[in-house]
């Protein structure tokens, strides 16, 4: 196992943690939790691709390293009020969308895209937003579905991509 891989299978090990921590009030420490997770993030995505330390495995867990933190923080914020079932139900929505496609994709043996500027956007403005409702300033909830709808029209970008990505294969490989 190379060090981008443990920490993304560390990344999944503080979602339980994050979620204990947070319910048992210490919203501080989930907070630091939620960001610490965000920077294991970054940082086996920087060593994955400076050292060339990616793997099938790594390619598989760490978007959902990255996706089950993300709805644990939702379904945080929606069991301690802090955001509306609406809000949250768009949001399980879009990613389990994502991830029904992603499988799809993924297991007819199609090519995926390499996360992109605009998925890395979204992520910046997700944490921006999950500080603004995890320590309940105003307009939170507004702020979190403006993101939400910036992320959807990115995951529309992403699958156009994909399709697209796809699409050109299948023409290659047609006599």
């Amino acid at each position: 196992m190379n060090v981008p891989n443990a920490l993304t299978l560390l990344r999944i090990a503080l979602v339980p943690i994050y979620l204990i921590v947070f319910f048992s009030d210490h919203i501080i420490w989930a907070y630091f939790i939620l960001i610490f997770a965000g920077l294991t993030d970054v940082v086996d995505g920087y060593i994955a691709r400076t050292y060339k330390m990616t793997t099938a495995t790594g390619e598989m867990l760490d978007p959902l390293a990255d996706k089950l933190m993300m709805l644990a923080v939702i379904f945080s914020f929606l069991l301690s009020g802090r955001i509306s079932i609406w809000a949250a139900s768009v949001f399980f929505l879009r990613d389990l969308a994502m991830i029904i496609l992603s499988a799809f994709f993924h297991f007819r043996g199609k090519k995926l895209v390499s996360a992109n500027i605009y998925g890395k956007v979204t992520t910046v403005l997700f944490y921006i937003v999950f500080t603004s409702i995890m320590f309940q300033y105003t307009y939170g909830e507004l702020f979190l579905w403006i993101v939400i709808l910036f992320s959807i029209l990115t995951s529309a970008i992403y699958l156009m991509k994909v399709l697209l990505l796809n699409k050109d294969i299948g023409e290659k490989s047609t006599p």
